[in-house]
């Protein structure tokens, strides 16, 4: 079964877009050397690491390849199965697609990555948002649900897309009699300390909305604090190295301090048994190096126990750091939860008064359908009696000049115009109120939809509001992070100068 054709040339797209190679790449099967993988790895780590993976046997760079998505995919054991050395080795579509939507997925997490989603047309977007939200939705089955997902025919639907399932998804439009109420509540819940500076919402789109949802905002949070832990986890190892040297130059210091006391009560003891000056002169310059190494060793030591004092100030930080961190993150996530519970249930009210709405006017436009129908029907009649009321004043004009006799004859029909008046004036009223109930259909149905129009754009407006708030929580942790790189550039230096 060959790979759904909207999914596959949505990740070609995405892979184009980080313009890691010279000329575009028009079909996946261009990806089986591996190389393009790599490169946007080496682009999201910013770091030369995989460039000399480049001229290297392509197993080799499938393995490194492999390892990178092993390290930062949340279930390592399940991502080692995912993805298969040997399909990769033989350039099976299936195995290169499955590795663009993992990069796909790890560079839409980095905030190192964001991406400037609005270069792709509405119905890209739309397909990679359908990936990103199946990610999301599916990482505990990802073994068994990925490979459908990526040769799944697109559904039918009637506006020709293979992606009408995550539009339908679209969260619906509010209602104004419900929606005041709801919208200060999730105001309430979402406003706490951290979000003193609200930033505007970004342009709606497909990728846009998916990135600002709380399960994707959740998951960033928890992956960025997982970073930082590692981070922690590293500069405790390497406390644990310097602890470690310190200790071992602490001992050499004692040895040589032992040298020297015996150095000492030799030279006492040779004085005292007249010793050759030549052999004074030798223990004289053996004790003075002694001692000079000893000093060395003492400040060594003593520029050890600075930089131990240093590391611990550091690591006390970094602790406090992350364990503010954390606290902010179980506080965003909680808001969240309630913030989502918050939107299902406006969501569904939402959807309940839609549906009654339509159903209201869907009986208006039923309604007005037959009154106009009645009134085409009643004008038609009106026009034929009407005719018939001519020819019949014709006729009786004409009797004016006949006699009593014939006049008798036609008597039967000025009686029956009689009551072609009567009834042309019957349908003359019965059209009038006709014509005011499709007026006053009309009248229904573009108050009805003004109402609609109203509503949706009311929503709208609160799902941006809404977005800003969330924009605002994710910029807490962006703060922390930011302050978290600056430690690690503090270390990174602190490690050049002690290599120098």
């Amino acid at each position: 079964m060959s790979l759904h054709s909207g999914r596959a040339a949505a990740l070609l797209a995405w892979v184009n877009s980080t313009k890691v190679c010279p000329d575009p790449l028009n079909d996946l099967s261009q990806l089986q050397d591996c190389n393009v993988f790599i490169r946007i790895i080496h682009k999201i780590h910013r770091s030369k690491e995989g460039e000399s993976l480049l001229e290297q046997p392509l197993p080799e760079r499938i393995s490194f390849i492999r390892g990178f998505l092993q390290k930062h995919c949340r279930h390592r054991l399940a991502a080692e199965n995912l993805v298969s050395a040997q399909k990769l080795v033989d350039g099976e579509e299936l195995a290169l697609a499955k590795v663009a939507v993992l990069l796909l997925y790890h560079t839409s997490m980095s905030c190192k990555s964001p991406g400037d989603w609005n270069e792709f047309d509405y119905k890209t977007q739309v397909e990679l948002a359908s990936i990103l939200k199946f990610v999301l939705d599916n990482e505990e089955s990802l073994n068994e649900n990925l490979e459908p997902f990526l040769l799944r025919k697109a559904l039918p639907s009637s506006s020709g897309t293979s992606s009408s399932s995550f539009e339908e998804r679209s969260p619906p439009h509010s209602l104004p009699h419900k929606q005041e109420v709801h919208f200060l509540e999730l105001q309430r819940i979402a406003s706490f300390p951290s979000t003193n500076n609200m930033l505007p919402s970004p342009p709606s789109s497909p990728m846009g909305d998916i990135m600002q949802t709380p399960q994707f905002q959740l998951r960033r949070l928890k992956k960025q604090l997982g970073f930082e832990r590692e981070n922690r986890e590293e500069l405790e190892v390497e406390l644990a190295e310097n602890r470690k040297l310190i200790m071992e130059k602490e001992a050499q210091i004692t040895l040589m301090q032992q040298r020297i006391d015996r150095l000492a009560k030799l030279n006492e003891k040779q004085a005292a048994d007249h010793l050759e000056p030549k052999e004074m002169e030798e223990l004289r310059e053996k004790n003075e190096s002694l001692v000079g190494r000893l000093h060395e060793a003492f400040r060594q030591c003593q520029d050890l126990k600075t930089e131990k004092a240093q590391m611990d100030r550091k690591i006390n930080q970094l602790s406090e750091e992350n364990g503010d961190l954390s606290f902010k993150l179980r506080e965003i996530a909680s808001h969240m939860v309630q913030l989502q519970e918050a939107l299902n249930e406006l969501s569904e009210e939402h959807n309940t008064a839609l549906a009654q709405s339509q159903e209201k006017q869907g009986q208006l436009e039923n309604d007005l359908h037959a009154a106009l129908q009645d009134k085409k029907s009643s004008e038609e009649k009106i026009e034929i009696l009407q005719g018939k009321i001519s020819l019949l004043e014709d006729q009786l004009a004409k009797l004016e000049e006949c006699s009593s006799q014939e006049r008798g004859e036609v008597m039967g029909d000025i009686l029956k115009l009689e009551e072609l008046k009567q009834e042309v004036s019957s349908l003359t009223t019965k059209g009038a109120e006709l014509q005011a109930t499709v007026l006053r259909l009309e009248e229904e149905k573009q108050l009805q939809e003004a109402a609609l129009q109203s509503e949706r754009g009311r929503f709208e407006e609160e799902k941006q509001q809404l977005s800003s708030l969330v924009t605002s929580l994710q910029s807490s942790l962006s703060e922390s992070h930011r302050a978290q790189e600056r430690l690690e550039q503090d270390l990174q230096a602190r490690d050049a100068e002690g290599q120098a």
